[in-house]
Order: C-alpha cells, then structure tokens, then sequence
C-alpha cells in the first residue's frame, strides 16, 4: 500500500471519527440538560429530544463524507489504487479537513446552545420554536464544512 492511499483513508476514518467524538459530547450535554428539565416536567420530553439531537448531525455529515471518500478511492467498490500517487492522498485528506476541524468544535458548541435552549423551554415551554434557532445557527457552519469537504473530494476525483 501507497502512502498516497494511507493518507486518503486517515481523511475518511479522521472525518468520521472527529464528528462522531463532537456530537457524542454535545448530545450528551444536551441529554442531561433534557434529563433534568423532564424531571420536573415529564411533558416536555418530545421538545427536549428534538433539541438535544441536534448536535447529532454532525456525526452524521462526517460519516457522509467518509462514505463519499472512500467511494471515490475505491475502496467501496473494490477497485482501490493500492500505487495512489502521493499527492492524490494527500489531496483527499485535506478535502476531508473542513469536515475533520470544524465538525467536532460545531457539535459542541451546538450542544452547550441545545443546553441553554433546553433551559429556557422548561421555563418558558411556548419558546420551543424560537429556542430551535439558537442551535440552528450553530448548524449552518457544520453545514457549509460539509459541502465544501464534498465539492474538494468531488474535485480531486476529477483531478485523478
């Protein structure tokens, strides 16, 4: 095996391993912010939950582009370049790096803004809709770490 394909596979396990790592701690931050305001309010559970998943989805876009870069390597379909040029390698890994940096950081962050949104819903329960956006703020830069991680593996494949 080539470094270059070394270095490819790190991007994709490195993307879904950090993202993953982020949004288990934001979940669980959220989990126990929810777990208390159900404590004292057994009703409110269907509201915490939406909010406490959120941080979630940046496991989710890092398992994407893992899938995405490994399917573009090959190693999906069997058909993996075991002699991949170096510099290929090397581009893969820093096509997953927006993903591999900024996805981690946002699930936390969205976490500790899930913790405070789940705060004021036990307070206040007919602030559920604006309490959403607070996290939702948070997601649009896990968003735009996803779509640039997409268009540079997309680019490199067609650079390949």
């Amino acid at each position: 095996m080539s470094f270059g394909l070394f270095f490819a596979l790190a991007g994709a396990a490195l993307a879904a391993a950090t993202s993953g790592l982020g949004s288990a701690k934001g979940v669980g931050m959220a989990g126990q912010a929810a777990a208390g305001a159900t404590t004292d309010n057994p009703d409110l559970f269907s509201k915490v939950l939406i909010l406490q998943l959120l941080p979630g989805t940046q496991g989710i876009y890092g398992l994407l582009i893992a899938f995405i870069c490994l399917s573009q390597i090959g190693i999906m379909g069997g058909a993996a370049n075991p002699d991949m040029p170096l510099a290929t390698g090397l581009l893969y890994f820093a096509a997953c790096l927006p993903v591999i940096i900024v996805e981690p950081i946002s699930a936390v962050h969205q976490g500790k803004t899930a913790v405070a949104s789940i705060s004021m819903v036990s307070k206040k329960q007919e602030t559920f809709g604006k309490s959403m956006i607070f996290p939702a703020m948070v997601e649009t830069y896990a968003i735009l770490a996803l779509l640039i991680s997409i268009l540079a593996i997309f680019g490199v494949s067609a650079l390949a």
